[in-house]
């Protein structure tokens, strides 16, 4: 039942990034070109994704677990450090250059987009650095 429940909520997701066009790159660097053509489309489908966000999480929050029963594991980190803002400068870099984060370039990828499999092999590399620094430090 768990795995029904992610299959859905996958599906439902990767559904919504199709039909809002974020899968596509040019809609994120529309978004990011305030000195140009600004595209103004990916604030208000992030905003539309917050205020769903925050009735989920506000609905979670009261039940404690998840509709199959399973405890919710809060993350209890609230520091903002070093690695935190290295990791969003980085993110934000390969966004803007790429036109995809992760979730979209992975439905772009399930649809068969050349330039999303490029990313999400840069994406794998980088979190295998990643997970090799970590491990040497």
């Amino acid at each position: 039942m768990k795995n029904m429940f992610a299959l859905l909520a996958g599906l439902v997701f990767g559904l919504g990034l199709i039909a809002s066009g974020m899968t596509q790159p040019r809609k994120v660097q529309g978004f990011l070109d305030l000195a140009g053509s600004w595209d103004p489309s990916l604030a208000l489908v992030m905003g539309g994704a917050v205020a769903v966000g925050l009735v989920a999480v506000a609905l979670a929050r009261r039940r404690g677990k998840t509709w199959d029963g399973t405890p919710i594991d809060w993350p209890t980190a609230t520091r903002i450090d070093r690695p935190l803002l290295v990791g969003g400068v980085l993110f934000g870099i390969g966004w803007g250059l790429a036109g995809f984060c992760p979730g979209p370039a992975l439905v772009a990828l399930a649809s068969g987009w050349g330039d999303a499999a490029i990313f999400v092999a840069a994406m794998l590399a980088g979190m295998a650095a990643h997970d090799q620094f970590q491990r040497s430090a």
